[in-house]
């Protein structure tokens, strides 16, 4: 199914952040890593973070040898990674994942590579409608694929199965992708459960007006799929939420957002729930909330933790929109030192700190951690092996702790508040602390979206493996 541009862009922009989330001659380019050389303090070291380094020379008598999966030689292994910068529409989409894929190559081949074997790079730019294509080249060219993100994944999916790529990826956005075989997420996506502690600490900062909850989402299968996450899992929390303040817009976004704004009016809603993109369209719904003398307060996902969106707030306007984090902001930077490292690395090799950048950061993380345990004998199914283990994960102290072995969320979280032009953090009270609770990653009903992706005993998707 073809879609017009203008409805592209909004999909683009409405899955720029996974994490609530879519031909270019740039595909399959080498790279080893190169480039400026950067500071001694950030290009080398034994840490990242909390995090010993993965990276270094073979073991002292080791020896590495060529062990017959593709990608590996005695001296180098390729990996793949990419993103969508070629869309002409939005040139540069989601390029910060690249850009941290490269400065971590650069900062791991410092250090002598993995176990000694130099890791180069092959980058695939899909460009949004390509993501088939560059698959079936990196299905014939690469080691494993890692810290990539696709915001129309599903659509290379049945190729990535087929031909039996692992994957460490940056996001996912399909629920078959964030369940696929051989496929382990620093971060995970999973359709089937789903992080509640954001929900939580709203309720705890405004447990009144959280008994009068509307949600408002773009009408495209991902945002649907959050939403009715949300929906399923707030009560538990103590939101109540009306089922006719449960407004879809088209993702494209509305002329005229006044009717939308009276009817959460109509409903009494006091707390609503936004899935969607921050610019342009939820903006535009902040002014015609404020044109409205309606003022609620606001609670949406991660991917609102974007300097555009604060920079945007002039008018403070969005003084009462809350937005979950799992990351530590680039704001906190400087009490913690994976935070730091990263930005460091990046703004090193002239590319930006971004929050996308960091979750590619921590694939890359989670990948060499599991290659260097192979030794001398890298191979795929070693890796894939290491990373079942591997079931408590934070990328250094980059994110609060996941389980990338059970494909789970985080169970502590963050609430981040916009004030004017700036982010500052809300709760919990201590800055640079999450909120933990073992029953924030909380199981989603069968919504539609779970049925979808077929799951097995295992929680993986068999629309493509067939089991």
């Amino acid at each position: 199914m073809r879609m017009n541009r203008r409805r592209l862009v909004a999909v683009v922009m409405v899955l720029g952040l996974v994490a609530a989330a879519c031909g270019s001659g740039r595909s399959s380019s080498s790279d080893d890593g190169g480039g400026s050389t950067g500071t001694s303090a950030v290009s080398t070291g034994d840490s990242f973070g909390t995090l010993a380094s993965p990276c270094g020379p073979a073991a002292d008598g080791a020896t590495n040898s060529a062990t017959g999966d593709q990608g590996v030689t005695a001296d180098s292994v390729t990996i793949g990674y990419g993103d969508d910068a070629g869309y002409q529409a939005a040139p540069g989409l989601d390029k910060e994942m690249s850009e941290a894929v490269k400065a971590m190559i650069k900062w791991c081949n410092d250090q002598g590579g993995i176990n000694g074997r130099t890791v180069k790079g092959n980058y695939y730019d899909a460009a949004i409608l390509n993501a088939a294509t560059v698959m079936q080249e990196a299905c014939t060219q690469v080691f494993m694929l890692v810290g990539q993100g696709w915001a129309l994944d599903g659509g290379a999916e049945e190729t990535r199965v087929n031909c039996k790529l692992p994957q460490v990826p940056g996001y996912t956005v399909s629920a078959t992708v964030a369940h696929g075989p051989l496929t382990y997420v620093a971060v995970p996506n999973p359709v089937d459960y789903t992080p509640t502690g954001g929900t939580d600490l709203m309720a705890q900062q405004f447990p009144t007006q959280v008994k009068k909850a509307a949600t408002v989402y773009a009408d495209f299968a991902a945002n649907v799929e959050v939403e009715n996450k949300f929906v399923d899992t707030a009560s538990k929390w103590g939101w109540e939420i009306n089922p006719e303040c449960r407004l879809s817009y088209p993702i494209a976004g509305v002329a005229q957002w006044a009717p939308y704004i009276q009817k959460l009016k109509d409903c009494g809603a006091e707390a609503v729930y936004f899935v969607g993109s921050p610019l342009p369209n939820f903006q535009n719904l902040l002014d015609a909330s404020k044109q409205a003398e309606f003022s609620p307060v606001w609670y949406t996902d991660a991917n609102f933790y974007t300097q555009d969106f604060a920079n945007a707030n002039t008018s403070g306007n969005a003084d009462k929109v809350y937005m979950r984090m799992a990351f530590t902001p680039f704001e906190q930077a400087s009490s913690n030192p994976a935070t730091q490292t990263y930005v460091d690395l990046v703004k090193a090799e002239g590319g930006q700190p971004a929050l996308l950048g960091a979750q590619a950061t921590s694939s890359f993380l989670l990948w060499a951690t599991a290659a260097k345990e192979c030794g001398a004998g890298l191979t795929r199914q070693c890796v894939l092996d290491n990373l079942s283990k591997i079931d408590k994960w934070t990328g250094g102290g980059l994110h609060a702790e996941t389980n990338p072995a059970k494909n789970l969320p985080p169970g502590c979280v963050m609430l981040l508040n916009t004030k004017g032009t700036t982010f500052v953090q809300a709760a919990p009270a201590e800055q640079g602390q999450f909120a933990c609770n073992p029953e924030y990653v909380q199981k989603v009903g069968d919504i539609p979206a779970v049925t979808a992706a077929k799951l097995d005993a295992d929680r993986k998707s068999t629309v493509y493996s067939g089991g």
